[in-house]
């Protein structure tokens, strides 16, 4: 953590523990109901207990944090010695975690930024890096704001789900409903665009639709400095064989990331999915 700007995030970020480390950046979690249980992300639900139930259909939702636990999180920042907070989060369009934060922050300590990054999983968490760095070598607030949303600018996030029944009975789908009518027929691709899920490709088979996933990443990428995360539910080996190409395809490939979702983003993906984050540097 910045002797004086502290980056805060939330658990959707799906950061790597060593990263968040490293870079002193710290996550609210978001909550997990599955049946009368409420669960925190991260600590109380794992993936695979999530698709477990997913698997099963027992009944699954999710929850913004309050804008107390976000209250208490700036405070215990402030205390840690930061005289500045930049907050960084999932795409107001999906969740209200961006106005739980803005509430918060009104009564925090501290100067607090609050941002809606428009993005999602390893999407946000590349943007908390690049504010973690720009505070570290001494920026401001705006600095670090600055840092994030010029990476959101320069971030694209593509992904493959078995089923849009998920993503449908969530809300979560947007423009995305009008595949519904063919879902049965068609392993849908879709996309991150304005802060939404939008559909992006329409591919009959499922190793066409990974194949096209790959194309898609690559051509984003081209031959510039780039890093990569590839998200998955409940699928390491396709994850992982997804990766090796892209490591072996994108010749400007800074880091690579593979990675489980958690349990909020699987919760309206359902298992099978893959994701593929492409962040210029």
């Amino acid at each position: 953590m910045s002797r004086h700007v502290a980056i805060v995030t939330d658990s959707t970020a799906y950061l790597p523990q060593g990263t968040m480390e490293r870079h002193g950046i710290t996550a609210v979690p978001l909550t997990v109901v599955l049946g009368d249980r409420a669960l925190e992300e991260g600590t109380e639900i794992t993936a695979r207990s999530l698709a477990q139930a997913l698997q099963k259909r027992r009944p699954v939702t999710t929850s913004r944090p309050s804008p107390q636990a976000f209250a208490e999180h700036y405070r215990k920042v402030a205390e840690s010695g930061a005289t500045g907070i930049v907050s960084l989060h999932l795409s107001a369009e999906l969740s209200g975690t961006y106005d739980a934060a803005v509430v918060a922050a009104r009564e925090a300590p501290v100067p607090v930024r609050v941002v809606d990054t428009g993005m999602i999983a390893m999407a946000l968490g590349f943007c908390a890096v690049a504010a973690a760095q720009a505070a570290e070598t001494g920026g401001t607030v705006d600095e670090a704001v600055t840092a994030a949303e010029k990476r959101a600018a320069g971030t694209a996030a593509y992904f493959y789900v078995d089923t849009l029944d998920y993503l449908r009975r969530g809300g979560r789908i947007g423009a995305a409903q009008a595949l519904l009518g063919s879902a049965l027929a068609v392993k849908p691709l879709l996309k991150l665009d304005g802060g939404r899920i939008e559909p992006l490709e329409k591919v009959r088979t499922a190793s066409r639709a990974i194949a096209r996933l790959e194309e898609i990443a690559a051509d984003r990428a081209g031959s510039a400095p780039v890093d990569i995360a590839v998200h998955h539910l409940s699928a390491p080996d396709r994850a992982a064989a997804l990766a090796d190409r892209l490591r072996a395809r994108v010749t400007g490939l800074a880091d690579l990331h593979v990675s489980e979702v958690g349990a909020v983003i699987g919760a309206h993906t359902g298992p099978g999915l893959l994701g593929v984050v492409v962040s210029a540097r």
